[in-house]
């Protein structure tokens, strides 16, 4: 049983329980105040909740322990997605869509609950972030099979290993059997305009639409 605290979590838009949820994931070293400014640029319509990760760390916060950047330790992946799922069941059932938005430790956790579960979330934007490969989540052809998945990078991303990004772009876009909408720009490890308007687009798109997958 984990003993990790429940989640701080800043609340925002709809308050109607049956409206899509969508949760935001902050970066490693954030905190869930600064994602959390991400809402006033989004779709309105759709509850929002930005969550504080679980491990303190430089200052903010973490979702898992890393063995190098963008490499989770599985056994912490593992503790931490535990404890993700048990307070999401929490605060919503399962017929509600919920949509996961990570940036860089944020998407790679956001990556690895889609992988884990790829049916319980509408959809899942993936920002300047790596999926969590060897990290204990299944990475095999066809795993996405029909989830809807946004992914973001700038070609002078200095954070993220390159090739990690490039590994998550091609099974995203690939293998992984998804559907995608995708934008590569010429910035570094930040949201640019041209994402930010794309992924604007997207939240609305999965949020309005009415198909009978979670």
């Amino acid at each position: 049983m984990s003993t990790l605290t429940k989640p701080t979590v800043t609340w925002s838009g709809s308050s109607d329980p049956a409206s899509p949820l969508v949760l935001l994931l902050h970066g490693r070293g954030s905190n869930e105040a600064e994602i959390s400014s991400l809402v006033a640029h989004l779709a309105v319509g759709p509850a929002y909740a930005a969550v504080r990760a679980p491990i303190g760390e430089e200052g903010g916060y973490a979702w898992f322990a890393n063995r190098g950047v963008g490499r989770p330790v599985a056994e912490s992946l593992e503790e931490t997605m535990l404890w993700f799922r048990t307070w999401l069941d929490s605060v919503t059932d399962r017929q509600r869509p919920v949509i996961l938005v990570g940036f860089s430790g944020g998407a790679a956790f956001a990556g690895a609950l889609l992988l884990q579960e790829p049916e319980r979330f509408k959809g899942a934007a993936i920002l300047y972030g790596t999926l969590p490969f060897d990290a204990g989540v299944p990475t095999t052809p066809g795993r996405l099979k029909d989830a809807n998945v946004f992914v973001a990078q700038g070609d002078d991303d200095t954070v993220i290993p390159r090739e990690l990004l490039d590994r998550t772009w091609e099974y995203i876009t690939g293998e992984s059997g998804a559907h995608t909408m995708t934008v590569r720009h010429s910035g570094g490890h930040g949201i640019g305009q041209d994402a930010l308007v794309q992924l604007v687009r997207w939240l609305e798109d999965l949020a309005t639409s009415r198909d009978e997958t979670p």
